[in-house]
């Protein structure tokens, strides 16, 4: 095959796997958001079996857990890709981040209950469920961070050095605000996963919530919207309409997650085109 047809060929294929990825995308959203949003009401967000409280837990587990995470992971990862020797220990830290990244994420949540519900006592609670979030996004964080500050070009900070700045101020007026897109996509794909996360909830936040509307208690109970999904499905309260509340419930984590990813991607890019001049 001649290397012009090789081209065209390989060209054909990543448009047929890029396009069957979007018709996929597009195909499961028209079938999510059709079903769900009929049965948005009033009486489904603040009815007896409204989802309002869950929705609230939903954004507040997260905003605690990455409280929790974000100071460690990205401090982890400067540290790592400015700071950190080269040597065999450094190799084992990365090594054993990046075994952390893939284990399940039901793992995590055995973990926490053992060590959160049950040896310290917190229960089923927000708290513990935010406190195992933060230890499910600890390794990626660390990773893109690392990535993140190993790809600013190294001659920003000769730079920035040889006009007589110090390593802290070369890291925090030049290589943060470079990679600073990159830790975003790193904040936004934690902060999905953590939002449509199930199994680790179940263990430490519990499946049941609060009867306080906007309950900020963090030993309150936590069930949030992906938990109460899979709750109304695995388990249907006699006497509701327990489809229609599931069918709902998934278009909303379904709206939320799009929502937060553009909120936080939009931004990333109207700041990358200011960083490059356009």
């Amino acid at each position: 095959m001649k290397p012009r047809q090789a081209d065209r060929l390989a060209t054909s294929l990543l448009w047929l796997a890029a396009s069957s990825i979007i018709i996929l995308l597009g195909w499961f959203l028209v079938f999510i958001l059709g079903r769900g949003l009929p049965c948005f009401s009033l009486e489904f967000f603040t009815g007896r079996d409204g989802v309002s409280s869950q929705l609230f837990n939903s954004f507040y587990i997260l905003l605690l857990s990455l409280v929790f995470s974000l100071p460690v992971g990205i401090g982890a990862g400067i540290y790592l890709a400015e700071y950190a020797p080269a040597n065999k220990y450094t190799d084992l830290i990365r090594l054993s981040t990046e075994s952390l990244a893939t284990v399940p994420s039901i793992v995590f949540g055995l973990f926490g209950m053992i060590i959160f519900v049950q040896v310290f006592g917190l229960g089923f609670t927000i708290l513990g469920g935010a406190a195992t979030l933060a230890l499910l996004n600890l390794p990626i964080l660390v990773r893109v961070t690392e990535e993140s500050v190993r790809s600013v070009p190294e001659n920003y900070k000769e730079a920035s050095l040889a006009l007589g700045a110090n390593m802290w101020q070369t890291l925090r007026k030049v290589i943060l605000p470079t990679a600073l897109p990159g830790l975003m996509t790193g904040i936004t794909l934690v902060a999905g996963r953590a939002l449509g996360e199930t199994a680790i909830l179940i263990f430490t936040a519990g499946m049941n919530v609060s009867r306080q509307l906007f309950d900020v208690n963090p030993l309150a109970a936590g069930e949030t919207l992906a938990v109460h999904l899979f709750a109304v499905k695995s388990n249907p309260l006699p006497g509701t309409n327990a489809d229609q509340i599931a069918d709902g419930t998934a278009a909303l984590l379904i709206i939320v997650v799009l929502i937060f990813n553009l909120c936080l991607s939009l931004p990333i890019r109207f700041y990358q085109k200011r960083l490059l001049g356009k």
